[in-house]
């Protein structure tokens, strides 16, 4: 499975963005070492929040770009029905459910089968979560202390889309969300408008 696997917080601070979410990620960021510190022109820019929600998400290229094209044939403006597409993968939504502290975690979570979708196993990270559809731990990894200690010190960080169930340890995707609440700063029109040109 390929995966992005340079060092987190290296990253983050390339990007002058914490897109790894831990809370000492820009600890050692300095003015002028961020991209977002040079004068950039309108391509620079459109490729800067290209790659920026790209790390946020943790997904390559290939993979990025078709979401951008399943986001181009959605009824919603393109760059939030291409977020939208993302914050739905299995690995972002174990993430936010808290079972996870790094994207990173999550996706190893659910390649070595903890995850259960409507009570069956799955597998794959980039599984689209449905409306409605429940996600937990298997059975056995319930017991796992680095998962229940994830998922009890997360229980107050909710967001609006998520339904989260501490008895069964479960959430469930109660709708879609909308773009304004999706934890992430994005400029999301720049990398539309990067793969007009790309495309």
């Amino acid at each position: 499975m390929a995966n992005m696997k340079q060092p987190r917080f290296k990253q983050s601070r390339r990007l002058g963005l914490n897109v790894c979410g831990h809370p000492k990620a820009m600890d050692r960021a300095q003015k002028g070492t961020s991209r977002a510190d040079k004068k950039l022109s309108e391509y620079g820019r459109q490729l800067l929040e290209k790659q920026r929600l790209r790390a946020y998400y943790g997904v390559m290229e290939k993979q990025f770009t078709k979401y951008v094209k399943m986001a181009k044939k959605s009824p919603d403006q393109t760059g939030h029905a291409l977020v939208k597409l993302l914050e739905t993968r299995l690995d972002n939504i174990v993430y936010r459910a808290g079972f996870a502290s790094s994207i990173r975690q999550a996706r190893q979570m659910v390649v070595h089968g903890h995850i259960l979708v409507n009570n069956k196993k799955v597998d794959i990270p980039s599984y689209i979560i449905s409306v409605g559809d429940i996600i937990t731990l298997k059975e056995k990894s319930k017991s796992v202390e680095l998962f229940k200690n994830n998922f009890e010190s997360n229980l107050l960080n909710t967001l609006p889309y998520l339904i989260k169930d501490e008895s069964n340890m479960s959430v469930k995707l109660e709708r879609m969300p909308n773009r304004e609440e999706i934890p992430i700063e994005i400029e999301d029109q720049l990398v539309v408008e990067y793969y007009s040109k790309a495309m």
